[in-house]
């Protein structure tokens, strides 16, 4: 089990453990929750020893490994599959051992514990937690280099999921992932073998995956059993009997006081006066927790403006190529709040910059109220914030006219009170940097609002306060989110965008989640028109060669493997009484093997298939 005792940790001067303790029981799955600041990514790193405590101690079994997403991986020539693979260190050591050990009792061991590991199926199993994650069979074996960092962010985690760490502490795992992956992983962990720890704002994965909530509060840790809200059930009852009580010793020590203040001066009461002292000062205050800072967020109002503010009729869209999406024909009112859902890469976010006007329609027609005005928010739009510059300065610049009084209204109705708003932006948290940009696409009161995964970095108060005022907005709202809790509260209509159309999906949140969890059918792609190939340039037939030399030497360790697995199966001792049970292991393993093997032969004639075609 993770054992916390008595911790002390300072930063700058400032206590974030004091006396602090708690323990995880082993194979639980634990929510870690608390204020922004508090120290959460802290616990992390002392628990990894990247940080020594000033006092107590956190102990873990002694061969127990701890694994986290420190940070993306490399932007490298490694295909994704690989890279994943590459986390599993033992499995990758255990693996280079066995093709140059010699002596007999190392090679038994080494093969021993490569079945104990489950290393054949290894690729099988990498492969579909890339899937879970976004990543389909082609881009598995597409280098780091081609994707971003926020994808190279889920390569990462995908690594860190396969090597099945004894103790998975996880950091806000699910702000780089979609609707869909992050349902995977709850699904995922649900089923994860041991013991993990998340610091999560997602309602909807901390109902879901954990079994306890570990709260940080005050500088202390108290571990509640269950799911997050019957945590918060238990916080409120918590704090209501507290309340109660404080307001109860009040009163009595109050009257206690009236009295000695009344008759200390009378001789016939002073024996009962310096009683009442004495009370007094056995009667300990109890001083009752403060309720949480209420999280507001301000949206000025639009005016009303005639339906519908935005229809379409027979409109394609893309970005030069074929159409991303097909013959729309769609209609907004002012009082829609629309969720968008559907797989990565069907179009969600075509969709958002087509209504934004961010992308012109390739045929059929787009028409808007003359007055529409839009606000945007999408997550780069918060990377793409002057680190340099103040908030102050970044809404002046939207707003040169207005007086600073006027502006520094604006900030605190975002919860940027007047710290924050001359602090550089590079020094804000994330939560700050995304209610900043939250304040500007929504600065000139838009009719409609379009919102781009919004909850990345904000805590979960943040979240509940972004509801309610998407609730009380009466301008129409266009909503992509991974937050299933923000979208059920939200969103009174769901759009499904699907090979290449937007349609309305008649059943409910939670259906439309069975049906991603159950491993709906991928939809079809769409049938190109016939163009003319385009000759492979030198280097993409280059990149192919290599591909099909990898799956060349995949093929040939896994051969290598078999080999060796056919000549442990051909022992006579095998077959004897005492290790049958051994038989029905190595089997199993052979089996598992030879799925791996006919995956290898696919993507070697796949790979080879595409580099004859690219010399011809």
């Amino acid at each position: 089990m993770l054992r916390i005792d008595d911790i002390t940790y300072n930063v700058e001067g400032r206590p974030l453990f004091e006396g602090a303790s708690a323990t995880i029981p082993t194979g639980h799955k634990v929510g870690l929750v608390g204020r922004n600041g508090a120290g959460k990514t802290t616990l992390f790193r002392l628990i990894r020893r990247e940080l020594a405590l000033e006092g107590g101690d956190i102990s873990i079994p002694s061969r127990a490994r701890i694994g986290g997403v420190a940070q993306e991986v490399p932007s490298s020539e490694t295909s994704l599959i690989d890279t994943v693979l590459a986390a599993d260190t033992e499995r990758a050591e255990l693996l280079a051992e066995a093709e140059t050990a010699t002596d007999p009792h190392r090679i038994a061991e080494v093969q021993a514990r490569l079945a104990d590991i489950d290393a054949w199926s290894a690729e099988g199993r990498a492969s579909a937690i890339l899937r879970g994650l976004g990543f389909d069979a082609e881009k598995q074996l597409m280098p780091c280099s081609a994707f971003s960092g926020g994808w190279r962010m889920r390569v990462a985690l995908a690594g860190v999921l396969f090597a099945q760490p004894d103790y998975l502490l996880l950091d806000e795992p699910t702000n780089y992932l979609d609707l869909e992956g992050a349902l995977w992983l709850e699904a995922y962990l649900q089923k994860y073998p041991h013991t993990v720890l998340i610091i999560s704002h997602d309602r909807g994965l901390l109902n879901r995956a954990v079994q306890g909530i570990l709260h940080l509060d005050n500088r202390k840790l108290t571990y509640w059993q269950g799911n997050y809200d019957q945590f918060a059930r238990q916080m409120a009852e918590r704090r209501a009997v507290l309340q109660a009580e404080a307001k109860k010793v009040d009163a009595q020590r109050a009257h206690l006081q009236a009295f000695v203040d009344r008759f200390k001066a009378k001789a016939s009461k002073a024996a009962q006066a310096q009683s009442r002292v004495k009370m007094l000062e056995k009667l300990t205050p109890i001083t009752a927790p403060e309720d949480a800072k209420k999280v507001v967020f301000t949206f000025p109002e639009p005016e009303e403006l005639s339906p519908p503010i935005i229809s379409m009729e027979g409109t394609s869209v893309g970005y030069g190529g074929p159409a991303v999406l097909k013959k729309l024909s769609l209609r907004i009112d002012q009082d829609d709040r629309i969720a968008l859902l559907g797989r990565n890469g069907q179009g969600k976010s075509t969709l958002s910059k087509l209504l934004a006007g961010k992308l012109e329609p390739m045929e059929g027609k787009v028409v808007r109220s003359s007055k529409l005005r839009i606000g945007y928010f999408a997550q780069h739009q918060v990377d793409e914030l002057h680190l340099d510059e103040t908030p102050l300065q970044h809404i002046m610049r939207l707003r040169p006219t207005e007086g600073q009084p006027k502006l520094r209204a604006r900030l605190a109705g975002f919860g940027l009170m007047a710290d924050q708003a001359e602090t550089a932006v590079g020094r804000l948290s994330g939560g700050q940097k995304a209610r900043l940009s939250l304040l500007m696409a929504t600065i000139d009161a838009p009719h409609l609002l379009i919102l781009d995964e919004p909850t990345n970095h904000l805590d979960i108060e943040s979240r509940e306060a972004l509801v309610e005022a998407l609730t009380a907005y009466s301008g129409a709202v266009i909503l992509v989110s991974h937050d299933m809790h923000l979208l059920g509260l939200v969103a009174d209509r769901l759009w499904l965008v699907k090979g290449g159309s937007v349609a309305p999906y008649t059943e409910d949140l939670e259906a439309y989640r069975k049906q991603l969890l159950q491993g709906e059918e991928e939809v079809k792609p769409v049938a190109k028109a016939v163009e003319k190939p385009k000759r492979a340039s030198r280097d993409e037939i280059l990149a192919l060669r290599a591909e099909v030399r990898k799956s060349e030497e995949r093929l040939a360790k896994i051969n290598d493997m078999r080999d060796k697995l056919a000549k442990k199966l051909a022992d006579p001792e095998l077959y004897e009484g005492a290790r049958k049970g051994e038989l029905e292991v190595w089997n199993k393993k052979y089996a598992e093997l030879m799925e791996a093997m006919d995956r290898a032969e696919a993507l070697w004639l796949d790979a080879q298939s595409k580099l004859e075609k690219a010399e011809a």
